[in-house]
């Protein structure tokens, strides 16, 4: 599993022209794939990590700021273009696995009593964000 955070002042999805997800101060954005080999036991420690991350101000996580969180989900992480023109998207899982462990992580997250929005997965979203910093990491388990 594969997720990019970016600590964001504010950021939102959209939908056919809805707002179907937001965060309207500071948090995390994050955007997570899901590999063909991932298992659902994964999402507790993908959720850990997210939730206790040490990148807001002051070195606070979610956790201990009460930060909300904005998951979408991103199988074009798993885009391979090493080689040729065209991305290969054979390392992504398919889209109902993927969904499973995607929902898992959310409910992690709420389980440990952060504040999660989601875009809606599979569908065609937009993205807004704007980051703080910028500061952007990569996060792997």
């Amino acid at each position: 599993m594969r997720a990019v955070v970016a600590r964001v002042t504010e950021a939102s999805v959209t939908v056919d022209g809805e707002v179907v997800g937001a965060i309207d101060e500071p948090g995390l954005l994050v955007l997570l794939g899901v590999h063909v080999d991932d298992e659902p036991d994964k999402a507790p420690l993908m959720a850990r990590k997210l939730h206790e991350l040490r990148i807001l101000a002051d070195e606070e996580s979610c956790a201990t700021a009460g930060a909300p969180l904005l998951l979408v989900s991103q199988f074009t992480l798993y885009g391979d273009t090493r080689k040729g023109r065209r991305p290969s998207w054979i390392a992504a899982a398919r889209p109902e696995p993927a969904k499973r462990i995607f929902d898992r992580v959310v409910a992690e997250l709420r389980e440990r009593g952060a504040r999660v929005s989601t875009g809606v997965f599979g569908a065609q979203m937009a993205v807004r964000s704007v980051n703080d910093g910028p500061f952007t990491v990569l996060v792997e388990v």
